[in-house]
C-alpha cells in the first residue's frame, strides 16, 4: 500500500471511529440528575391527565402533516433552500475528496451541514415561542414538520445524498425517531436507518412501508412534544414549545449529520 492510501485509510478509519463515539453518546445519553429526580416526576404526571382523545389527535395531525408534506410539500421545502448550490457543494467536495481525503477536506463538508442546521435550529425556537405567545399548539405542526424535512434535506445534500426516494425517505423517518424517542428503543430505529442507509449504497433494495413508518414517526413525535405542545396552546406559558422544539431539531441534525457521514466516508 501506497504511503498517501495508508495515510487516508488512516483519516477515514479515525473519522469513522469518532462518529461511532459521538453516536453512542447521544443514544446513550444520561438524563439529568436534577431533571431526572425534580422535572420528570412532574413532567410525568402532568402527561397522565393528558386524555387518550388528545394524544390521538396529536398522532393524526402529525400523520396528516408528513402525507401533506411529502406530497405536496417538498418544493415548497426546497424554495426555502438554495438545492442546486448545495449539490454543487457536495459534487465540487466530492472531486477534492477524490484528490486528496484529509481531515481539512472532511471538515469543510461538516461546516456546510452544520450551517444548514444552525439556521434551522433558530427557525423552529422563533416559531414554537412565536406559536406559544399566541396561544396555538396543534396549527403549527405542519410548519414544524416541515422545518425538520428541511434540516434533514440540507444535511442529507451537504453530503452528497438525494432525498427523493422512498428508501431515503425511509432513512430520515428512521433517524427522526431515533432522536424523538427517549427510551433504549431509540437504538432499533438508529440501526435500521443503518441498514436501509447500507442497502440504498450498495444497491440493494430495501421494503419500505411508508404508512407504517409514517404512523411509527408521528407516534414517537407526539410523545416527545405533546406535553410543550398542550403548554404552548397556553399563551406566554407557551414559550416553553420553542425551547422543546430546539432540543428536538438540535437532535434531529446531530444524528442526521453522523448517519450521512457514516454513509458518505463508506463511500471513500
Amino acid at each position: 500500500m501506497k504511503d498517501k492510501d495508508f495515510k487516508e485509510e488512516r483519516v477515514i478509519l479515525n473519522q469513522k471511529n469518532k462518529l461511532i463515539k459521538m453516536e453512542n453518546k447521544i443514544l446513550n445519553k444520561r438524563e439529568n440528575i436534577y431533571i431526572k429526580n425534580k422535572i420528570l416526576p412532574i413532567k410525568e404526571k402532568l402527561e397522565e391527565k393528558i386524555p387518550a382523545k388528545m394524544m390521538d389527535t396529536f398522532q393524526k395531525a402529525f400523520e396528516k402533516g408528513f402525507y401533506y408534506v411529502f406530497e405536496k410539500g417538498t418544493g415548497i421545502i426546497e424554495k426555502s433552500y438554495n438545492s442546486e448550490k448545495l449539490r454543487s457543494e457536495a459534487d465540487i467536495n466530492e472531486y477534492i475528496l477524490s484528490k486528496q481525503i484529509n481531515n481539512k477536506n472532511i471538515n469543510r463538508i461538516d461546516k456546510n451541514a452544520r450551517k444548514s442546521a444552525f439556521i434551522n435550529k433558530s427557525i423552529t425556537t422563533v416559531e414554537g415561542i412565536g406559536f406559544g405567545v399566541l396561544g396555538i399548539g396543534l396549527p403549527d405542526i405542519p410548519v414544524f414538520i416541515g422545518i425538520i424535512l428541511k434540516t434533514a434535506y440540507e444535511i442529507c445534500l451537504s453530503y452528497g445524498f438525494n432525498y427523493d426516494s422512498e428508501e431515503e425517505k425511509a432513512f430520515i423517518l428512521n433517524i427522526i425517531c431515533a432522536s424523538a424517542n427517549k427510551t433504549p428503543e431509540r437504538i432499533i430505529y438508529s440501526n435500521e436507518a443503518d441498514r436501509i442507509g447500507y442497502n440504498i449504497d450498495k444497491n440493494f433494495h430495501s421494503i419500505v412501508d411508508m404508512n407504517k413508518m409514517i404512523e411509527v414517526t408521528s407516534i414517537n413525535l407526539s410523545e416527545n412534544i405533546i406535553l410543550s405542545k398542550v403548554i404552548q396552546g397556553v399563551p406566554i406559558i407557551g414559550v416553553y414549545g420553542g425551547i422543546s422544539n430546539y432540543i428536538l431539531i438540535r437532535e434531529i441534525s446531530e444524528i442526521a449529520s453522523i448517519k450521512y457521514k457514516k454513509r458518505m466516508l463508506s463511500k471513500l
